[in-house]
């Protein structure tokens, strides 16, 4: 799994409790862009994806993410 967040804090407790629950986080991106690279790169089953990210925003990212069918892409967002 891939996750992208860029709130360091709640990427790394989303990255804890998916680790906890089983999940193995193989990356994880603080933008955009960098999590559309590393999709590319790391190909995981799953890409969770923050939906306002600088650079590249999250549902840009889905689209390229989902467009290459590197994986399956899930939204996340708090407000």
């Amino acid at each position: 799994m891939l996750v992208a967040e860029d709130e360091a804090l709640i990427r790394m407790d989303l990255v804890e409790m998916l680790e906890e629950d089983g999940y193995a986080v193989v990356g994880q991106a603080g933008d955009g862009q960098t999590a559309v690279r590393l999709a590319t790169e790391l190909r995981p089953d799953l890409v969770v994806l923050d939906v306002k990210m600088p650079v590249l925003d999250g549902l840009s990212a889905a689209e390229q993410i989902v467009a290459a069918r590197i994986a399956p892409v899930v939204i996340l967002t708090a407000f």
